[in-house]
């Protein structure tokens, strides 16, 4: 009996200790590193387009010595024939906050925000973080309708990508929009809305910097709602029944997002739903600091990299943690505030792309029997997809939601290098015409790795927004490398 319990202590210890040592490894393998960029160029997340740049312009905090100071940028760029980029929190990654040997006007240090509660909304300027924009509105007890993943995004380049969220059946950001400043290549600066110039606002939202600088936006705001915490592991093919079931039919479930099971064992054929109902508690906690679990989070998350192990671990360790999570009370803001740093990459030899595409509600499952056999054949690592639900937008020109859909959105992770580049190029465009075959479209702020026929088959309104670029700037001095891609 000794001996059974001494082998029993002994695999209880093994079990403890492997993940426990696996993580260990993860986090001592890491070394961070703050990269040099090479002087007169730049990057974007990507780490993939160190270009040579004009110069790189941090603009004014105050409105009035902002616009004195954009339009003498634009007189300089005029007399010297020089394009003009517009950057935020620089997370896209195929080029679109730059402009080859062109100025970048960085808007970070443009950041006021103020709460208009007669209109139930927020005049906010470009360069805010939603981040600043939820610890803004908290105390208030309001929050935003519709936002990305993550909170360390900038206002204006979530409304020029035309972002969307985990919000339930919603559309993206450019439906809570009312209204944009813009100024134009001519210093102009104009307002914007549904009524006044409505096709430079649907021309600019979405626009990805190419219309003109979104100097503020007014964005409706809601409250901030209490929820408790639901969740499900559930086969993947009844994904799309058990959403209408669970969340759709459901008015008191606002929030929601699906993930795939992505280890060899099971691959995409489990999934875990989770989603939040609006509960009855009154009192609103207040925004917490996340800074004390969100390294533990980001290191199980590395260590997912390049490792079934890992993988099977994290699904495990995320499983346990939904079903603890039951029940639990959040705020809507709590739930928001969280940042891009919780999957961050430390190894300078690799980078992590992102990739999404918009498959009609009806198609979700035989897409995805075709995206399973496409990545199973590749050798490129793939760390996550996540599933969210978007409905049609019916604001911005260059919609990628023509109707309801499913947006997956999947995480790659492969060495720096130009093999691995072009591997990950004709992965992608085996995955983009996998969902043209589904009626689907991809998202544009990422890898330029989609043919030109691609890209007109998944934007066939594209020739026409280049068009009215035309219009509104004739002398094209708002680029970047995505529109001298595929203009």
């Amino acid at each position: 009996m000794r001996r059974i319990w001494k082998y029993i202590t002994l695999l209880g210890i093994i079990i403890i200790a492997v993940p426990i040592v696996h993580l260990l490894s993860t986090r001592l393998s890491e070394v961070e590193v703050n990269e040099k960029i090479v002087k007169g160029h730049t990057n974007d997340e990507s780490h993939l387009n160190l270009t040579l740049v004009d110069s790189i312009i941090p603009v004014e905090q105050t409105r009035e010595t902002l616009i004195k100071q954009l339009r003498s940028v634009l007189k300089y760029a005029q007399e010297n024939n020089l394009k003009i980029s517009i950057a935020g929190a620089r997370h896209s990654m195929g080029g679109h906050t730059i402009s080859p040997k062109g100025i970048i006007l960085f808007m970070r240090p443009f950041k006021g925000i103020q709460l208009d509660s007669t209109q139930q909304s927020i005049h906010v300027e470009a360069g805010a973080l939603w981040s600043e924009v939820l610890r803004f509105l908290d105390p208030f007890g309001k929050s935003v309708p519709v936002m990305q993943a993550f909170s360390s995004f900038s206002i204006g380049g979530s409304l020029s990508v035309n972002g969307h969220g985990w919000q339930r059946d919603v559309p993206p950001i450019s439906h809570s929009v009312k209204s944009i400043d813009l100024m134009l290549a001519d210093g102009s600066i104009v307002h914007c809305s549904r009524i006044e110039n409505p096709e430079l606002f649907k021309c600019a939202l979405g626009g990805y910097g190419l219309f003109g600088i979104i100097l503020s936006a007014e964005i409706t705001v809601v409250d901030n709602t209490v929820y408790t915490t639901h969740s499900e592991v559930i086969s993947s093919e009844d994904y799309p029944n058990l959403y209408k079931n669970l969340v759709s039919s459901d008015p008191r479930v606002e929030m929601a997002y699906g993930r795939l099971r992505i280890s060899e064992k099971n691959f995409l054929e489990e999934s875990t739903l989770v989603y939040f109902k609006r509960s009855d508690v009154a009192v609103i906690p207040p925004l917490s600091d996340h800074s004390n679990s969100s390294e533990l989070k980001r290191t199980v998350f590395r260590g997912s990299v390049d490792s079934e192990y890992g993988k099977r671990l994290r699904w495990d360790l995320e499983s346990v943690a939904n079903s603890l999570s039951r029940g639990n009370i959040i705020s809507r803001n709590e739930l928001l505030d969280d940042d891009v740093s919780v999957i961050k990459n430390l190894d300078t030899t690799t980078t992590d792309i992102l990739h999404e595409y918009f498959i009609p509600v009806e198609n979700f499952n035989t897409y995805l029997n075709d995206v399973k056999i496409a990545l199973q054949a590749s050798e490129i690592d793939l760390l996550n997809i996540t599933i969210r639900a978007v409905d049609t937008d019916t604001t911005t020109f260059l919609s990628y939601a023509r109707e309801p859909m499913f947006g997956f959105v999947f995480l790659f992770n492969y060495p720096r290098t130009n093999e691995a580049d072009n591997e990950m190029k004709a992965l992608t465009q085996e995955l983009i015409d996998i969902a043209l075959k589904y009626r689907g479209t991809y998202y544009l702020p990422y890898r330029l790795h989609a043919t030109k026929q691609q890209f007109n088959s998944a934007y066939p309104m594209a020739d026409s927004l280049f068009r009215l670029k035309l219009k509104y700037d004739k002398n094209e001095r708002f680029s970047n490398i995505f529109y001298q891609t595929y203009r």
